[in-house]
């Protein structure tokens, strides 16, 4: 997360997501798979930050009614050609480039059991520039802008815009007509920015990928980000879309889009989490919770500061079906909040939206994560604290520090008393 920015009385927060190259291969609780957060501005008054400095989540606006639109910029690299099509006029390589653009939309949007699905984004529009992810307000993907966020295996990125107070605005004076936030963690803007003009890197559509072996299957590129755009982190699980490092060229990493599941491509991990962060009011199916912490065997070997972490900051406990054994969710442990404020970092986690009904049970298991993915890839878009150094004038009650993430333990399961 970078520092907070403040121009005028308008305020809001900047952040960052990328999907990587694998190089190997291939009150708030602790947020599950994993949520982004953004911690209010308490220095400003109550009625503009919410008068809390506990952590909170990072969404749009309910319904998309804050969002200008959505458009993607039309302009794409010709020195090389970077985004493999099958249909080679102009007009059909355009709609077949659409087309994953909305699929990936479309995957998030249609989740059973989310507000998402009970509410109509608004159209798909074309802009003719290069450079349209820009601070306007509109969720935006394009495909020769430059960035230097584009660092060596970086292959796509997402540009996030948070609100960190009620009433926040864009900085924009063309802008006047946007509305301002109506909640601390609302998102803006939001901008996909797929690499640039690398021989190196190559993207193919569906239709064009077996043809392309060493390309990246760009309907899940796009997929994995634009479940950025709506405020989910990266996920610890392995066949999670939000999993923070691309599959090899020439494969996907589920399932395709169909008429009748739009969201094939996700992963239950995926689903739980789109459900979590826009939960439907209705859905009685998806209505189940764990909570727990996960606590060291031995007390003193986190800190001895009687103020510092009481739990583990950083393990991925995981929830399986118990008649399949599929991963359903994961969440990160680490902490819990009541208002005002600040987190205490006592190891808490809390996975929701689960499936419930006869028979439906769980097992649970705590892991490191210490590779594939780690800590940091899980918990490097999520704000937890704030504090004098970082932000001067920051009122010490509500300041804190997070600490590191652990990696190096051994886990035992404990039942519930």
């Amino acid at each position: 997360m970078r520092p907070v920015q403040s121009q005028k009385a308008r305020k809001w927060a900047a952040s960052l997501a990328s999907l990587m190259l694998l190089q190997a291969a291939v009150a708030p609780d602790a947020g599950s798979y994993v949520l982004n957060y953004v911690v209010p501005d308490v220095r400003q008054p109550a009625a503009v930050s919410g008068n809390t400095a506990c952590p909170q989540r990072m969404r749009i606006a309910p319904l998309f009614s804050a969002i200008a639109g959505r458009m993607w910029a039309i302009i794409l690299g010709t020195t090389p050609v970077t985004i493999r099509t099958l249909s080679q006029t102009s007009d059909a390589r355009l709609n077949e480039i659409e087309r994953s653009v909305d699929r990936a939309f479309t995957a998030w949007t249609k989740v059973t059991g989310s507000t998402l699905a009970n509410s109509t984004p608004p159209p798909l529009e074309r802009i003719g520039a290069s450079d349209g992810c820009t601070a306007d307000s509109w969720l935006s993907v394009c495909f020769r802008q430059t960035d230097p966020a584009f660092t060596f295996g970086v292959l796509a990125f997402t540009r996030v815009i948070v609100a960190d107070t009620i009433g926040a605005e864009l900085y924009e004076d063309i802008y006047e007509e946007l509305t301002p936030s109506s909640f601390p963690g609302q998102i803006l803007d939001a901008d996909i920015l797929l690499r640039p003009a690398d021989p190196s890197v190559l993207f193919a559509t569906p239709e064009a990928l077996p043809s392309n072996p060493s390309a990246y299957d760009l309907d899940s590129v796009l997929t994995h980000e634009m479940g950025h755009v709506l405020g989910l982190g990266h996920s610890g699980v392995w066949r999670a879309m939000m999993f923070p490092f691309v599959s090899s060229p020439g494969t996907f990493p589920g399932s395709r889009s169909t008429a009748l599941f739009p969201d094939a491509p996700l992963a239950e991990d995926d689903r739980t989490a789109i459900r979590a962060l826009y939960p439907d009011p209705f859905d009685l199916l998806h209505a189940g919770s764990i909570r727990g912490r996960v606590l060291p065997a031995n007390p003193l070997a986190l800190a001895s500061d009687p103020a510092g972490p009481t739990g583990i900051l950083g393990a991925q406990v995981v929830a399986m079906d118990e008649t399949t054994g599929a991963v359903i969710a994961a969440a990160v442990s680490g902490w819990s909040c009541t208002d005002p404020g600040p987190p205490v970092f006592d190891g808490a986690y809390h996975i929701e939206r689960l499936t419930v009904g006869p028979g439906q049970a769980y097992r649970l298991y705590a892991e490191p994560l210490d590779g594939p993915a780690t800590a940091s890839d899980a918990l490097g878009q999520v704000a937890l604290c704030r504090n004098q150094l970082t932000d001067p004038g920051w009122p010490p009650p509500l300041a804190c520090v997070t600490p590191r993430p652990l990696t190096g333990f051994s886990t035992k399961i404990r039942p519930s008393p």
